[in-house]
């Protein structure tokens, strides 16, 4: 399966220009899936009231350009639903069918837990043969939430974490491979956010035994998950067996 990400530029709080730009940037680019950023529509805001979509509008786009491009498409955006705020992150296929997560845990550095309300589940979509565990930014700080219960074999982080702090980014993302026998793809954000943050270019996919297996062109991320790659190693090291038994009180 190939994945693409887009390393986006997000323009703070302008839907529109963001639906713009992902379409152009992809426009001559195939892949089974493509991933975009944390609130790749708005920008990781913090005024949900002004910002959250209400009529599903980030939705409704990645419908849009899943079917264009008959390919599924993830990413997350701020909504609004029975007056809670989200931080949700889709997968969108291209027939249509829709998962998303909500994701569970909130950014107090920020303020994000003042705004929004965690979700309470984790969400594990399967995808053309493949299990993908849905994942958010600060989600990746506890490994106890995304532990691989022999339940996924590849897990997604869409992100917008900081040029300042990208050091844990790099490092966390390269453990949940090794520590959960999985690949994992995570998509940051890039540029300068309207809160004067800089966001590096720090995309990477690594296979399950920390290797990287992302190429870069551009703003263009990409990766080839082999399956069969992954099965003959977790077959070789049944490290997973191994692992404690545990539920979480959520």
């Amino acid at each position: 399966m190939k994945i693409v990400g887009l390393n986006l530029d997000i323009i703070w709080k302008n839907k529109a220009e963001n639906f713009k730009i992902i379409e152009d940037k992809l426009q001559n680019i195939e892949a089974d899936l493509f991933l975009l950023p944390e609130m790749f529509s708005t920008g990781f805001c913090m005024d949900a009231s002004e910002v959250s979509d209400r009529t599903e509008e980030s939705l409704e786009f990645l419908k849009k350009i899943s079917k264009e491009k008959d390919a599924a498409f993830c990413g997350s955006a701020p909504v609004e639903e029975n007056g809670n705020f989200y931080n949700r992150m889709y997968f969108v296929q291209p027939n249509g069918e829709v998962a998303f997560y909500n994701k569970r845990h909130l950014f107090s550095f920020s303020g994000e837990d003042k705004v929004y309300t965690p979700g309470k589940n984790r969400v594990i979509v399967e995808y053309k043969g493949i299990r993908f565990l849905l994942q958010v930014c600060y989600d990746l700080r506890f490994p106890v939430f995304a532990r691989n219960n022999d339940d996924y074999d590849a897990v997604l982080y869409v992100a917008n974490w900081p040029e300042k702090r990208v050091g844990a980014w790099e490092h966390l993302l390269k453990a949940r491979a090794i520590e959960n026998l999985s690949f994992v793809f995570g998509l940051n954000r890039i540029g300068t956010d309207g809160n004067n943050l800089f966001y590096q270019e720090s995309s990477h996919c690594f296979f399950a035994d920390g290797r990287e297996i992302s190429d870069k062109n551009g703003n263009i991320v990409s990766a080839e998950l082999d399956m069969n790659e992954l099965k003959d190693f977790r077959t070789h090291f049944q490290f997973l067996n191994d692992r404690d038994h545990f539920s979480i009180d959520l």
